[in-house]
């Protein structure tokens, strides 16, 4: 037997349900298409920074107004003396393979530092010993791109007191070396096809912005549309039942 047509409380609630739901789903759609718009804004930036002509690198006055959404990924160049023997060898997972990045200070002629991403070098390069192996001495001038600084990484931790280094930490790793005024970022060098050793191997920067946006709105916007299809459903269901109750014929009385 058909039940009967729901109670007006009922009604109400589910009507009241269904108006929050899908404002709820649309207006999470409509934040989906504002982060599409920017998501595809900050690839199209970043990708004009990588490709533009280095500019100087900032320099100890512009070092508070850093931020990554200006700054990072600027192509820059700067000079200044290597100091190798306070090099650091960081955890690495490149399309080369497992290894190390190796991090080596870059003393400016204003006396402040910058911490430079030299490369990839393999897991048996040298021995793993990070000043074993000197790279270019005196005035140097390179090429790359400005990173901002790690933190951690997802798993592990930076281990200062026994020199095990997974997330390129500038500030952690600037204070592990006595450096003194260190810059908040570091550039990752770019390849140098002069070299012939071929360590460390610079120029591996991987630029990838996730950009799922597009999917989450079609997804919010279909589940708004289901839940007004559903709202409509119910509405032409609860008004055919009271249709009927209205037309049918009314009961017989029997007389005794």
């Amino acid at each position: 037997m058909e039940r009967g047509p729901r109670g007006p409380l009922t009604l109400i609630a589910l009507a009241l349900f269904a108006l929050v739901a899908f404002a709820s789903f649309v207006a999470l759609g409509t934040w989906q298409v504002h982060r599409l718009a920017w998501k595809r804004d900050l690839i199209a930036r970043v990708d004009q920074r990588v490709h533009e002509p280095a500019t100087a690198a900032p320099g100890l006055s512009q070092w508070p107004r850093i931020t990554a959404a200006t700054d990072e990924y600027r192509h820059v160049h700067l000079s200044g003396v290597f100091l190798h023997d306070q090099q650091t060898l960081v955890t690495a997972s490149t399309a080369l393979g497992s290894g190390y990045w190796l991090l080596t200070p870059l003393r400016m002629a204003d006396g402040a530092v910058v911490l430079i991403n030299r490369g990839f070098v393999p897991p048996d390069w040298c021995g793993r010993k990070a000043s074993c192996v000197a790279g270019p001495e005196g005035e140097t001038t390179m090429t790359g791109l400005l990173r901002m600084p790690e933190t951690r990484t997802f798993l592990r931790q930076n281990d200062p007191a026994h020199q095990r280094w997974y997330a390129r930490d500038v500030q952690a790793i600037a204070a592990a070396h006595g450096l003194g005024q260190v810059a908040p970022y570091f550039v990752d060098a770019d390849a140098d096809p002069t070299d012939a050793t071929g360590w460390p191997r610079g120029g591996l920067t991987v630029i990838s912005f996730p950009n799922n946006h597009l999917v989450y709105l079609i997804t919010w916007y279909l589940l708004a549309l289901m839940v007004a299809v559903a709202a409509i459903y119910v509405g032409r269901h609860e008004y055919r039942l009271r249709r009927s109750l209205r037309e049918a014929p009314a009961p017989r009385t029997v007389r005794s």
